[in-house]
Parts: C-alpha cells; structure tokens; sequence
C-alpha cells in the first residue's frame, strides 16, 4: 500500500485559542474553522501549517472524542493520518490483511461508504494500541480539501 504522511490529529479545549497559540509562536497558517457531525460525534477542528508540515487542532463537543479527551485531558495526540493515491484500493488491501476499515465511531466500513461529511474519502484503521488510530484519505481530494481549508476568502487571522 502506497501511503504519505500527511498530519497528526490534536485535541484541545479551546479551537481559537490554540489555534492564536500557534500562529502567534510558530507563525503558523491556520485555516477557517470546519465543522464535523455525523452519528454522535461532534468537533470543530483547523487545520494548521508550518511550512510543508500541518496538524489538525480538534474540539470535541460529543461522541468518542470527547470522551476521550475528558478521560485523557487537552493536548491527547490521537491519530496519524496518510495519503493514498487511491482509497479504495487500500481499502481493498486491508480486507485482504483481515482488517476491516472503520468509521470515525469504530463500526465497520463499507466500500461504498467512504465519503465523510466534508466530501473526501476517508478510512480508519481498528485502535490496537489504547486510543491510537491511524486514517487513511485519498490524496487528491485531501489536498483539495486543504487547499480550500486555506482559500484566501475563507481563512481565518488570528
């Protein structure tokens, strides 16, 4: 399976103010805030650069997110994410290694039902190792969608 780091994804109480943290110390880009609701999970979440490198700053308001970072507090690293040239053949791959895809609750994930609530395609690995993760997203439409994220009309300053 061919993969590309791409970010981690952060937890943390207060979008805005972590996201004015790293602006301010690193002069990181951030982008507009997006929001994600899907089946009882809830966050707000930027996306945040620092030259080629980007991390993902979530607030959780409900679902397993939020549990977690009420049971393992702000700042918790929770998931490494890659690009893949092509989903649903590692989608594919994983089946094959006896693995079965995920949702962003844990349930199993259909071939067919890849598309997330932003529009890219999105897989996630079963936690094996505590609350770790590891997503996988098409790299064309993750690159769009960042792109986007940044779109000069549509960024915040902080």
């Amino acid at each position: 399976m061919k993969l590309k780091f791409s970010h981690v994804d952060v937890l943390v109480q207060d979008l805005e103010e972590a996201c004015r943290y790293y602006a301010r110390v690193f002069s990181a880009r951030i982008s507009r805030t997006l929001d994600w609701q899907r089946d009882g999970l809830h966050v707000r979440y930027a996306i945040v650069m620092f030259g080629a490198e980007r991390l993902m700053l979530v607030q959780p308001f409900t679902g397993n997110l939020k549990a977690l970072m009420d049971s393992n507090g702000e700042g918790t690293i929770y998931r490494h994410c890659y690009s893949t040239p092509d989903i649903e053949a590692a989608y594919d791959e994983l089946i094959d290694a006896g693995v079965q895809p995920e949702n962003e609750n844990g349930k199993p994930l259909s071939r067919d039902d890849l598309q997330t609530p932003s529009g890219t395609r999105i897989i996630w690995l079963p936690k094996r190792f505590g609350h770790f993760s590891i997503e996988l997203l098409e790299e064309k439409e993750l690159e769009a969608f960042i792109k986007d994220a940044f779109a000069e009309e549509s960024a915040q300053i902080f």
